[in-house]
């Protein structure tokens, strides 16, 4: 499971977010909306991709 990659993207724009989850997607290594980026799939990326699931797309 842990190494299998994932194609994470982010799909709405930070503004109006709260502080909290800017950091989550900013620790994603995610800066820019539309941009697309890779992890393997572990239960820390996973935790991270929970906490903010309405502004990200994950795919395998």
């Amino acid at each position: 499971m842990a190494d299998k990659k994932i194609k994470i993207k982010l799909v709405k724009s930070l503004i109006g977010s709260s502080e909290s989850q800017k950091r989550v997607v900013r620790g994603l290594g995610l800066t820019k909306k539309d941009q697309v980026v890779e992890h393997f799939n572990s239960a820390t990326i996973m935790g991270m991709v929970n906490k903010v699931p309405h502004l990200l797309e994950v795919t395998e």
